[in-house]
């Protein structure tokens, strides 16, 4: 198996030492033991600081895409009607996911080089009186940062649920799940919190609770089991007490160092990364800098080299990076520096092997 010096991928991101470790340790059986409810407990106070949040929030076992079919299949029946809000993969896809479901889904669509904007969002929730409203904070493909706070004020003009993916933004920029209406909210372990990605985490106001006892959703991503999980003692299946340690070291970490200056450092990163790119004559995805994420960054692929070629260019000499999907595969590479690649010597050694590879050419 090929490894690199440098990893430089939106996520998976990179695992410290410190977080490996709770790996290697010998737990006891989750299901069963205090030791591990009371884990659970630090981990959601941990969390809900970081997210701004007093509401209940899940932890389940698996990706972050629990998270998202999750959200939905507790609050929905088939034929409810859901408003994508979407300027990425991910907001088109969740609308996709939402018809797989047998919703009736109407698309706000904006494009993958901009944001959602509030004043077209409001008309169509006003028009078609959706059930649930979906967003998606960081666009991760396109290396975009949305605005919610505005679309949370108009879902509640309009009595609906507010669904938003923060799976690539939570931890490192600023959320406000309360502030910003937020009903659902979705967060993976592999992004920020630099962990492997075997933890996925909803946020639930007590207007989606009341829901999802109506729907009755039963699965095991359902989210009803964990409304009383850890206050009865009573799990929907055996958890993953080793990446719960992990989360506890994770969280732990960033309100250690206090949520402004790891904000603070993911916007200086981020602006480095941009600056050096364009001073090799790169051109950004999207262009307009107000809209960049501080968790991603997206850049076209030069007209004089193919996806492939840069790739296996970079690889070739230690530094792995990533492409893009949908329209934007094989037209967009990405860097993430996010979580524990959110760190300017990394970052530094990245664009100084990319900068290498331009000036020699293929």
């Amino acid at each position: 198996m090929q490894t690199y010096d440098v990893g430089l991928v939106p996520g998976p991101v990179s695992v410290p030492p410190e977080l490996r470790a709770a790996y290697q340790v010998n737990y006891g059986s989750s299901d069963l033991e205090e030791e591990f409810f009371s884990l659970y407990q630090r981990c959601e106070s941990h969390l809900g600081k970081i997210l701004a949040t007093r509401n209940r929030i899940s932890i389940q076992s698996g990706e972050g895409m629990i998270a998202l079919w999750s959200a939905l299949k507790s609050v929905l029946r088939p034929g409810d009607r859901v408003l994508a809000v979407a300027n990425g993969v991910f907001g088109y896809g969740i609308g996709n996911m939402a018809r797989q479901l047998g919703m009736a889904v109407e698309t706000v669509g904006f494009g993958y080089d901009d944001v959602p904007d509030p004043q077209q969002v409001r008309e169509a929730a006003k028009r078609f009186s959706p059930r649930l409203v979906t967003a998606v904070h960081c666009e991760t493909p396109s290396g975009t940062l949305a605005s919610l706070k505005e679309i949370g004020e108009i879902c509640r003009e309009v009595d609906t649920l507010f669904y938003v993916d923060f799976v690539s933004s939570g931890g490192g920029v600023e959320v406000r799940v309360d502030d910003w209406h937020i009903d659902l909210g979705l967060l993976g372990s592999q992004k920020v919190l630099s962990m492997p990605p075997d933890l996925a985490m909803v946020t639930v106001s007590e207007r989606a609770w009341s829901i999802v006892e109506e729907v009755g959703y039963v699965g095991y991503d359902a989210l009803a089991p964990w409304k009383a999980a850890v206050a009865d003692r009573r799990l929907p299946y055996t958890h993953n007490w080793h990446a719960m340690a992990g989360l506890h070291l994770a969280t732990r970490f960033i309100l250690h160092d206090g949520l402004p200056p790891v904000f603070q450092r993911h916007e200086a990163v981020a602006a480095y990364c941009r600056k050096r790119l364009q001073q090799m004559g790169i051109e950004l995805f999207p262009v307009r800098d107000a809209i960049c994420s501080p968790t991603v960054t997206a850049a076209k692929v030069p007209a004089d080299w193919s996806w492939v070629e840069l790739d296996q260019a970079l690889r070739f000499r230690g530094l792995v990076l990533a492409g893009s999907y949908g329209p934007l595969a094989s037209k967009v590479f990405r860097i993430g520096h996010m979580g524990s690649q959110a760190n300017r010597d990394l970052v530094e050694r990245g664009m100084d092997i990319l900068e290498a590879v331009f000036e020699d050419g293929k």
